[in-house]
């Protein structure tokens, strides 16, 4: 038990650190291709900060345990949305844009529903649908990009460009950051893993839990606050830095990647099983905080500090409910 304990607390040292060199060189590279700041948060800091949800996932279902796969994904994009931003918001409210409320929320919020209605037509994510929700990422990045530039260009034109920051190291540093925090990332994942599941089995016989079920309430606590730690010190430092854009971005992009891609490249290695009668109130607890979030930047253009003190305390109510089942 203690050896295993001891594998989880490597592993989250390892996905926290890594996540964070991944992002310094990621923003850097992103940097040099004049991307804004929002479009960084959601495109590349919102992937690099989803990466160990991503491995997570990925070696979960590949060695069956479908409850860590689903559970990290879902309590991700829950303490995401509950618990970080309702932190980040309560240090320094958190203004909305116009290109943000009209497109990026929507596609969360489709994101959210897709993934829904995947998990129960059949209680299963087959590889078809885990490929389609990659390439929609994929398509949805392009878009993005495209639309960021074209808008730098015609602010160009016009005289009324942005200042966009100096990169902050060279490209051949970034990459090397890119490359070893990825190698740390995926150490780290396969740690987190396998002490997960020794814990689980361990605790479901000392309870008399099914190994299942404890997994899904380890994925959906332990280990998905774990794998959001990236986006939680993405997110509260921007937001400290004054940099709200791409502090809001950060998570609105991770939840998008978080389905799209952690659920997504999973499914697409091996069909994930058993993903909707033990997660249906965990799906309806994230489709309603999306909703909430979308109708507080929507009511006051930004999200207020109670705003953000109302979040962390539904994230709080949903642990202590999960802990309870």
């Amino acid at each position: 038990m203690w050896l295993d304990i001891l594998y989880i607390l490597i592993g989250f040292v390892l996905l926290v650190k890594g996540g964070d060199f991944l992002i310094d060189g990621a923003v850097a590279i992103a940097q040099r291709a004049k991307l804004s700041a929002m479009v960084i948060g959601i495109t590349v800091v919102g992937f690099g900060t989803s990466m160990p949800e991503l491995l997570v996932s990925t070696q979960a279902a590949w060695v069956g345990s479908s409850g860590l796969a689903i559970g990290n994904v879902a309590g991700s994009n829950i303490a995401n949305i509950a618990l970080i931003l309702g932190v980040t918001a309560m240090i320094c409210p958190l203004p909305s844009q116009r290109t943000m409320m009209r497109i990026d929320i929507p596609f969360m919020l489709f994101a959210m529903v897709l993934f829904i209605v995947m998990a129960m037509t059949d209680d299963t994510i087959h590889r078809w649908q885990g490929i389609t929700m990659v390439l929609l990422l994929v398509a949805f990045i392009i878009w993005e990009v495209q639309r960021s530039r074209k808008k730098t260009k015609r602010a160009e034109a016009q005289g009324e460009a942005e200042v966009v920051e100096k990169p902050s190291m060279p490209l051949w540093r970034a990459i090397l950051y890119v490359l070893v925090s990825l190698a740390a990332m995926v150490w780290g994942a396969d740690l987190l893993i396998g002490g997960s599941s020794a814990i689980a089995m361990e605790l479901g016989n000392y309870f008399g839990v099914a190994k299942e079920e404890m997994e899904r309430i380890i994925g959906l606590t332990v280990v998905s606050v774990g794998t959001s730690l990236p986006e939680l010190f993405a997110s509260v430092m921007a937001a400290r830095k004054g940099e709200t854009d791409m502090a809001v971005g950060n998570i609105i992009g991770s939840v998008s990647f978080n389905i799209l891609s952690v659920v997504g490249v999973a499914a697409a290695i091996t069909p994930i099983h058993d993903a909707w009668k033990p997660f249906a109130i965990d799906y309806a607890v994230m489709l309603g905080l999306g909703l909430v979030l979308w109708l507080f930047l929507q009511t006051h253009h930004k999200i207020v500090r109670y705003e953000g003190a109302i979040l962390l305390t539904i994230y709080c109510l949903y642990i202590a409910r999960t802990l309870m089942v």
